[in-house]
């Protein structure tokens, strides 16, 4: 009797070939789903970022002569300290508008309000915000216990810490967004009573067209 020859036909492999087939094209598919979510998701995120900077880059600053129960001090001490600020922030940050102003409390010679700040066109809020309290640390000591705090409805981003220098510790706020960026000092508050304030201050001076 003959042996059997069990060794497949030369055509079988074909066949192991085509069952791999359907799992390789499921594997390129979860691919190419894998890398279209990803682009849906980067496309949503520069969607976002494109609106918020057209809903804030048209920012403006007005400074009334009284705002938050505080009043405009435009004796000629006020007017140098706030001219000084503006200049500083002038060779930091390019800025189409600037302000500089301090608002005494009638309640406390101590707690005068100083902003500084202005107006342009923001990539990025929160380094250019930085870059404030870095001109402030500069020129008043460092600034402590930095961090972020609620922005309030207009958006961007909201700092405080404490400014801490020889004549006494001072808190500090500021907010940034894509028009605009003010620093506050705001003696004789903590910094949560900073923060309010500033945001109470910001929901007066702050307009977009």
């Amino acid at each position: 009797m003959q042996p059997i020859d069990v060794t497949p036909p030369p055509g079988e492999p074909v066949e192991e070939q085509e069952a791999t087939t359907p799992r390789r094209r499921r594997t390129r598919m979860i691919v190419l789903g894998s890398l279209l979510a990803v682009g849906l998701v980067g496309a949503a995120v520069v969607g976002t970022f494109g609106w918020r900077v057209m809903q804030q880059k048209d920012a403006s600053l007005e400074t009334p002569p009284e705002l938050a129960g505080l009043r405009l001090d435009q004796s000629t001490r006020a007017q140098e300290t706030a001219e000084y600020l503006r200049t500083a922030i002038g060779a930091r940050i390019d800025l189409d508008e600037s302000i500089g102003v301090v608002y005494t409390d009638p309640a406390s010679a101590d707690r005068s309000v100083l902003l500084f700040g202005g107006t342009t066109l923001i990539w990025t809020p929160g380094s250019d915000l930085d870059t404030l309290f870095e001109l402030l640390s500069d020129d008043n000591g460092a600034v402590n216990n930095l961090h972020e705090v609620d922005a309030g409805d207009l958006g961007g981003v909201m700092k405080c810490g404490e400014s801490v220098a020889p004549e006494g510790n001072t808190t500090v706020c500021g907010w940034a967004d894509h028009g605009s960026v003010v620093l506050a000092l705001l003696p004789g508050r903590s910094q949560d009573e900073g923060a309010e304030l500033l945001r109470d201050i910001r929901g007066t001076i702050q307009s977009r067209e």
